[in-house]
């Protein structure tokens, strides 16, 4: 992990072992439900429902600045706790809460490379026991919206071609041969991409056991598609979570300066009135 611009951001699975009695370490696991998490989980580690938890449950919109708090505040986490996230999905929801951490203003917080899947490959323990948490005042910062991108700021990068579009869904929901995955319920009116944006599935920044590909590897992936430092990023799926895992990549492993993740994402863009739809693929990114 040395190689990453940032490699202060991971742990292995190792240091995870090594640090699950450290009263400063919090671990809390993020998956889309936590029937996972019911069924055995790391020593110590508090259970986050993405769902339910890391959304607002009334408007289409994440947490506000009181109820992460209020969040944070129940899991025992202090404004000076290191805070280690990992989940399912190879890490995708650990890294959307990632980003809601970064937004809030925390200090300390990382990912375990390679998340559940890796942890289990390993053969390491799992408990069914609750941990003992002792409730806290977490207190946030006010939102960092630089981390964000609204949907009028994608007419933005349209208009003046200032920043790269990546778009991290499968090839089929790219060219617009679906509209979602199957299975998934948040959809959208029309299917395709936001016209100039590259394909890069968020699927081939990741091994096979979970953890990222090494540095050398994710500037080839990305360089093949147009897209290099130097340049704003924004980042898109389908509902915010995958394009939250690229984010991460772009941001901390390839030490991009700028880049934003546009939660609104497809479930916003093909639904919008008038909003411009390409189908089809695209070679690369614009320059």
């Amino acid at each position: 992990m040395a190689d990453y611009k940032h490699p202060e951001v991971l742990v292995s699975t190792e240091w995870v072992a090594s640090h699950a009695d450290d009263p400063k370490t919090r671990l809390v696991e993020v998956d889309v439900d936590t029937s996972a998490y019911e069924k055995g989980h790391i020593k110590n580690a508090v259970g986050w429902n993405w769902t339910t938890q890391l959304n607002d449950n009334v408007r289409r919109d994440i947490p506000n600045q009181k109820q992460f708090e209020g969040l944070c505040s129940e899991a025992g986490i202090t404004n000076d706790s290191t805070v280690v996230l990992y989940g399912d999905n190879h890490n995708w929801f650990a890294a959307f809460a990632y980003w809601q951490f970064k937004i809030y203003g925390h200090k300390d917080v990382r990912l375990m490379n390679g998340g559940r899947k890796k942890w289990e490959l390993e053969g390491r323990p799992f408990t069914t026991e609750a941990p003992k948490l002792t409730s806290s005042q977490y207190r946030a910062s006010a939102p960092d919206t630089s981390l964000r991108a609204r949907r009028d700021d994608i007419f933005q990068i349209l208009s003046r071609k200032h920043a790269y579009l990546v778009d991290v869904r499968s090839p089929d929901e790219f060219t617009g041969k679906v509209i979602a995955p199957p299975g998934m319920t948040e959809t959208a009116q029309r299917g395709g991409h936001i016209p100039g944006a590259a394909n890069i599935p968020w699927s081939k920044a990741v091994n096979e056991d979970g953890t990222f590909k090494a540095y050398d590897d994710l500037v080839k992936l990305y360089e093949a598609q147009g897209v290099r430092p130097g340049k704003e990023a924004v980042a898109y799926c389908r509902i915010g979570e995958r394009s939250s895992h690229t984010w991460f990549v772009l941001k901390y492993l390839l030490g991009f300066e700028k880049v934003r993740n546009y939660d609104g994402s497809w479930t916003e863009w093909g639904n919008l009135i008038e909003a411009p739809i390409e189908k089809g693929e695209t070679k690369a990114a614009h320059a």
